[in-house]
């Protein structure tokens, strides 16, 4: 059995409540649709190891333009109820080699902190199912012909929200027992009649969903209002040296010299390390991986950038965009670009239209113009929950 996570994200609804002409799910908010909000944060999360799209029939060409070069393993078609969508989902995973752990999201839930998904998976190390929900904290009453009736009793009441996460076994096993002719309203209704048990965690008021115009119009206020723009520099240098590789942006060079360091001494990302922690004022790549450690001797660079990339993560950040500045003479970087970035944008689980890299000389100047080594700067740019 394998043990990877994976997240199923069922986005096959037309949203016609939420009015407009195309569904919301391909809406756009904050200047970024919906659904890649959705796979963003799912896709950012360092526990899942890959994300399944469910999209409806006919919808798969606006979901991969919705996408806007972000990448899924799969784009699986539904059907005509959310169940049946799942299950296809499901269905899909298990032909493809299956799953431990399975999440189950909607696309209408798309501002989803990663904080949440630790909760999920941290209680499925002891239940088969785990969800996250809000206590109701309204009062609650009966409707009598449009009036008032009974208050009712609110305690050990709470509204339900997405991801669920399942061990997937458990719930491919529920979902091809249940009865066709019925509906569910969530997965977990599902795995509680195949007599599992599943375990309530702490969820957040970002999570609610998108069902109607409103709601498009206040996430769009608290989205501006509720997260502020973080900007970091990072700057880096390693000498060339014989009998070294050149690892730059993660790419191997062919060159007669490589850089010498500590780590495999990329330059460019040991610099873009830094601007990510300087932009969430975590200090620098030296202080969390110091050199005098023997364990990161020889490490790839990509490790100290993936590390980065969950600390923005844990913050409920999102990677904006990052520029790059490659500083030398030689090796040219222009055949290698197109390389560079795909590769930053593999590891920061970004499209690579939010990757810059260039390069530029010193005239000749200064240890760079004497071929003596490779400087590189850095620019991140972070979306982060605004400080009260």
């Amino acid at each position: 059995m394998t043990d990877r996570t994976v997240a199923l994200l069922v986005a096959a609804g037309q949203g016609s409540r939420a009015g407009g002409d195309i569904p919301k799910q391909f809406r756009r908010i904050g200047g970024k649709p919906v659904l890649a909000h959705a796979v963003d944060a799912l896709a950012g999360h360092t526990a899942i190891g890959s994300v399944v799209l469910v999209v409806g029939a006919g919808q798969e060409e606006d979901a991969r333009a919705a996408l806007e070069s972000r990448t899924v393993s799969a784009i699986v078609q539904g059907a005509d109820s959310r169940r049946g969508s799942v299950r296809a989902g499901l269905e899909h995973i298990a032909s493809a080699g299956g799953a431990a752990r399975i999440l189950v999201h909607d696309a209408a839930r798309p501002f989803l902190p990663a904080t949440v998904i630790d909760r999920l998976l941290a209680a499925l190390e002891g239940a088969p199912g785990a969800i996250p929900a809000l206590p109701v904290a309204d009062t609650l009453v009966r409707s009598e012909h449009d009036k008032a009736g009974d208050v009712v009793d609110r305690d050990g009441l709470f509204r339900v929200q997405t991801p669920q996460a399942f061990r997937f076994d458990a719930l491919l096993a529920a979902h091809r027992s249940w009865d066709g002719n019925r509906e569910a309203t969530d997965d977990a209704q599902i795995l509680r009649h195949s007599g599992h048990d599943v375990t309530l965690v702490a969820g957040d008021e970002r999570l609610e969903k998108l069902t109607y115009a409103e709601d498009f119009l206040r996430a769009e206020a608290r989205l501006g209002a509720a997260r502020s723009v973080r900007t970091g520099m990072g700057y880096d240098v390693h000498r060339l040296a014989p009998d070294e590789e050149l690892w730059l942006c993660g790419v191997r060079i062919p060159h007669d010299r490589g850089l010498a360091g500590h780590s495999d001494a990329d330059v460019a990302i040991h610099a873009l390390v830094d601007a990510l922690l300087g932009a969430l004022a975590e200090g620098d790549i030296g202080s969390h991986f110091p050199p005098s450690d023997p364990q990161w001797r020889g490490v790839a660079s990509s490790r100290f950038l993936e590390y980065a990339a969950e600390r923005v993560a844990k913050r409920d950040g999102f990677i904006e965009h990052v520029d790059l500045t490659l500083i030398c003479e030689a090796p040219k970087i222009g055949p290698h670009r197109d390389a560079m970035r795909a590769r930053i944008a593999e590891i920061l689980h970004l499209p690579p239209n939010r990757v810059s890299i260039k390069a530029t000389t010193t005239e000749r100047l200064g240890f760079a113009g004497r071929r003596e080594g490779i400087a590189a700067q850095a620019v991140a740019t972070l979306s982060l929950p605004a400080l009260i």
